[in-house]
């Protein structure tokens, strides 16, 4: 990612949305979100002043990576960015926790990995650059079963992430020091929304990714 590249889409569900703007989360007044997206920007603004940086936030409420595929020739391409942050994952594997009786709304491994690398194949079919962001559960016992199924999920990005030479950021490793350190309802209420220090962990974790990519 070069000096000229300024335009960085999010796509992702309620962890990125937050409340942003509709139907392009992009301006003043709250646009971007009360989480992390937001708080990158603000980041960016103050310690890289030289990018120009120019944040659209496109994530939506309940989506799955299915639901990424269907809008991405819309929500992304449309948007002529020059770098795609992706947080997807956790409500392909909530809904089958808390709609376990409505399969037609699981997305499984083998569809989440199949979209993730059609996803991926974007980037070789447009200018821009991506970073996957991983799924995570605020839940610190690994063997809690959405807990564990989210690690799958995890994992799963991580191995389409290496296959295609894509950023990896792996946010349940980066919340594991705030999980031994406190109550996990003072993260997150629902084990999945994080607070304010959580959404801050995300954004310190994107602009890792971005610095990185800039050089």
């Amino acid at each position: 990612m070069n000096k000229a590249q300024t335009k960085i889409v999010v796509m992702g569900d309620s962890i990125s949305d937050c409340g942003r703007a509709k139907p392009v989360g992009e301006g003043l007044f709250g646009a971007l979100g009360r989480g992390y997206v937001s708080l990158f920007d603000a980041m960016a603004q103050v310690d890289h002043p030289e990018w120009g940086l120019r944040v659209v936030n496109m994530g939506i409420d309940g989506n799955t990576s299915r639901d990424l595929l269907a809008r991405w020739e819309t929500d992304v391409n449309a948007q002529a960015p020059d770098l795609v942050a992706v947080l997807i994952g956790i409500n392909d594997v909530w809904r089958q926790f808390d709609s376990p009786f409505q399969p037609e709304t699981h997305v499984l491994p083998d569809e989440y990995a199949a979209n993730l690398r059609q996803i991926a194949r974007q980037q070789a079919q447009h200018s821009y650059r991506l970073v996957f962001l991983s799924p995570f559960f605020l839940e610190s016992n690994p063997q809690e079963p959405m807990r564990a199924r989210m690690d799958e999920y995890g994992a799963l990005m991580r191995e389409v992430a290496t296959e295609n030479g894509i950023p990896f950021v792996d946010l349940q490793q980066a919340f594991a020091g705030l999980l031994q350190n406190f109550y996990p309802g003072y993260l997150t209420w629902d084990r999945v929304h994080p607070s304010e220090p959580g959404q801050l962990v995300i954004a310190r974790k994107l602009m890792g990714a971005v610095e990185s990519l800039r050089g």
